[in-house]
């Protein structure tokens, strides 16, 4: 099985390590893993910033880099949701109709790809500590994926998963709306943070980089002493 891994841009500039176990994580159950160095922003930003004509250009692109792969594979939920979801909205031209067919049907968030598309539930991870789970809003949202990393979690040896109230309430960063909306931003993060110490947790996993910046920011200004880990690296660095 071929898979092409696709980066977004958050990982790449500010969470290389997501990247990296996740090449990690494909290598050790046997995939075959291409990374497509041309890659560049899927267009998420330009689309929720209203630039829809430069999102169109960069889901072109991407349709032309990632064409050919047999399966995508992608450490967010958000990025994943912008191509499976959203690209059919912007590229409605039948010039794309088989391409985009094509895409959206072999592009997958990790989690979802191991536990629902090759059945790797158990990693051989070990990892003697408390945490909770944040489920991220466009993974859970828009592409319905609440199961799979739990599976991952719960299948890791010594871990204690505590799930905190109300995991599925959004951690006030949205991209554009923590820009525009700060003040509200601040006070969801202040939420989401509240019940992540209720759990007493030692860490709080999420599948997508810009949740855990949120999230990370606020406990680090906090001095909130719980660690933010992406699920890749929680189960890379502990392979």
């Amino acid at each position: 099985m071929k898979v092409s891994l696709f980066i977004p841009c958050l990982v790449d500039q500010f969470f290389p390590s997501v990247g990296m176990n996740l090449f990690k994580i494909l290598k050790k159950i046997g995939l075959s893993v291409n990374y497509p160095l041309e890659q560049t922003c899927c267009g998420q930003p330009a689309f929720n910033g209203g630039y829809h004509a430069d999102a169109c250009e960069l889901a072109q692109r991407f349709l032309e880099i990632f064409g050919n792969s047999e399966y995508i594979v992608t450490p967010s939920g958000s990025c994943a949701s912008m191509v499976k979801i959203f690209y059919p909205e912007i590229l409605d031209h039948s010039t794309y109709k088989e391409p985009l067919q094509e895409i959206t049907k072999n592009i997958f968030e990790f989690s979802d790809f191991l536990v629902n598309i090759i059945g790797v539930k158990d990693l051989g991870v070990t990892f003697p500590h408390r945490v909770t789970y944040h489920d991220a809003c466009h993974l859970l949202r828009e592409l319905q994926i609440h199961q799979a990393p739990r599976e991952l979690i719960k299948n890791i040896q010594g871990i204690e998963l505590v799930e905190m109230e109300e995991s599925e309430t959004c951690c006030g960063f949205g991209g554009m709306f923590s820009v525009k909306f700060p003040e509200i931003s601040i006070a969801m993060a202040e939420d989401k943070s509240s019940a992540i110490t209720k759990t007493g947790a030692d860490y709080v996993i999420a599948n997508d980089s810009s949740c855990l910046m949120q999230i990370g920011g606020y406990l680090s200004r906090h001095n909130i002493p719980i660690k933010p880990l992406h699920l890749a690296d929680l189960l890379g660095e502990n392979l």
